[in-house]
């Protein structure tokens, strides 16, 4: 059973997806909070495994309130739902940690499956505010123009090598980065979920990184 934690300022939106995850059988909502600080302190007093997060909240939104739990130890996942143009606030909850993201107009369904992906340990991030997001957390160095990509490209490459990454580990760190799950990388690659896991530790002990939220934050920066 995954217990999870919603966090709305809207009391409307709160118990409805309330009623909506409790219909899942492998979901349990251990509680509702209005704003980060109130879920920060909740998670340091009850056991949660996934804490669904606005974006946009009065008093503490959902990046400070993302910063502050995945301040803690043994910290749980957090998937954000925001809006498209949260540019700046999806940006920001990557640098503090957060675990997937999720636009709000999605299906509840999709938002059920998004807990679940999170809670396995999956990087969830949407393809269109992944691409977006690529020219925001990296150094911010202007485009020179599309005739220079392939040297690009290159260079992110020998960077890549330069942190002792083989190419199948550099081809997994541009894939997670894209938003893929394991299932797809594993796909993508003609290689078996669980080499994807075993090349995804060996990254993480290479770039001494804690999760895959991290390995994304990392290849963008590299990107900017």
């Amino acid at each position: 059973m995954i217990s999870v934690l919603i966090v709305d300022d809207d009391p409307f939106i709160r118990e409805s997806m309330k009623v909506i995850l409790d219909l899942d059988v492998e979901l349990s909502v251990a509680g509702t909070c209005q704003d980060g600080q109130a879920a920060y302190e909740f998670v340091q007093q009850q056991s949660v495994d996934v804490v669904l997060m606005d974006m946009r909240m009065p008093g503490c939104d959902g990046v400070e309130g993302t910063r502050l739990i995945k301040s803690l130890p043994r910290s749980p996942a957090i998937l954000v739902l925001t809006t498209f143009d949260d540019d700046e606030y999806i940006a920001a909850a990557i640098r503090n940690g957060a675990n997937g993201y999720l636009l709000k107009n999605v299906p509840p369904s999709r938002i059920i499956s998004g807990i679940k992906t999170v809670h396995d340990g999956t990087l969830l991030i949407h393809p269109d505010i992944a691409r977006k997001l690529a020219g925001m957390i990296g150094s911010g160095a202007a485009d020179s123009g599309s005739s220079t990509k392939s040297s690009a490209d290159s260079e992110q490459e020998r960077d890549l090598t330069r942190y002792g990454l083989t190419a199948a580990e550099q081809s997994i760190v541009r894939h997670i980065a894209d938003g893929l799950s394991n299932k797809e990388i594993a796909a993508a690659l003609f290689l078996s979920e669980g080499t994807v896991k075993n090349y995804i530790s060996e990254i993480l002990d290479k770039l001494e990184l804690r999760d895959r939220t991290q390995i994304a934050i990392f290849y963008l920066k590299l990107r900017g």
